[in-house]
């Protein structure tokens, strides 16, 4: 019981990396913007790193979507959760 308990727990934290993936996106476009108003000589190379720094970010939510499905399959029924209940109450 505490198994699935826990990993109802791990989809849930697998949400918070997503989000924490869409701040540092947010915190590395306006670093770069940021950076480009100041020095528009830079914009070609600037660009370049905040795009590849924007992939590495982006993979990272990939796979956490990937672990929160995989751990989502794992979890049983509603059914049989709640049977395991009514057991354990009774």
């Amino acid at each position: 019981m505490i198994y699935f308990a826990l990993l109802a727990i791990a989809v849930a934290l697998i949400a918070i990396a997503a989000f924490g993936c869409g701040l540092g996106q947010g915190i590395a476009v306006y670093g770069a913007a940021n950076s480009m108003a100041r020095q528009p000589e830079m914009a070609g190379k600037i660009q370049l790193v905040m795009f590849v720094g924007l992939a590495f970010i982006e993979s990272l939510t990939i796979y956490s979507l990937m672990m929160s499905f995989i751990l989502m399959g794992k979890l049983p029924k509603t059914e049989a959760v709640l049977e395991l209940i009514q057991h354990a109450v009774k």
